[in-house]
């Protein structure tokens, strides 16, 4: 199965400009956790970081910056962790492991953001299958069963 198909499409950006206290704002009126920072708007933007709450916290908040003059620009680090919409699920499991992130933008081929993807998504889709594999031994013992009488 690959990513496009599995992550969220609705994604919450912001530029580079928007200052860290705009960023919590939006973070808190669309009840997320983190912000892609994007170059550019509409289906071609792309992404160029993240930003989270926790970085919220730990970069500006514990260090005492002012959150009104910091912009996301300021926070964010040049190796942003991508993936390819057409590419599998473990293949980009295997690459968030590797760099150890939990959440990726997903891109495009041409490196516009279409979703993003993230632990969370991952746990809930191998629920599901794992549910589907519990409920297909259950079947199968009760199939064994009514063919012994």
């Amino acid at each position: 199965m690959s990513v496009g198909k599995i992550c969220v499409r609705e994604v919450a950006v912001a530029e580079r400009s928007t200052t860290v206290r705009e960023a919590a704002q939006m973070m808190r009126k669309f009840h997320v956790g983190d912000l892609v920072v994007v170059d550019g708007k509409g289906r071609g933007a792309r992404p160029v970081g993240i930003i989270t709450d926790r970085d919220v916290v730990i970069s500006v908040v514990a260090t005492s910056l002012d959150p009104a003059v910091f912009t996301l620009g300021d926070l964010v680090t040049q190796d942003l962790v991508t993936c390819k919409e057409d590419q599998g699920v473990f293949e980009c499991l295997q690459q968030m492991r590797l760099h150890g992130v939990r959440r990726m933008p997903v891109v495009d081929r041409d490196g516009g953001l279409v979703g993003i993807v993230s632990v969370d998504d991952l746990v809930q889709l191998f629920a599901e299958e794992m549910s589907e594999l519990g409920k297909l031994i259950t079947r199968e013992q009760a199939r064994e069963a009514l063919s012994k009488r």
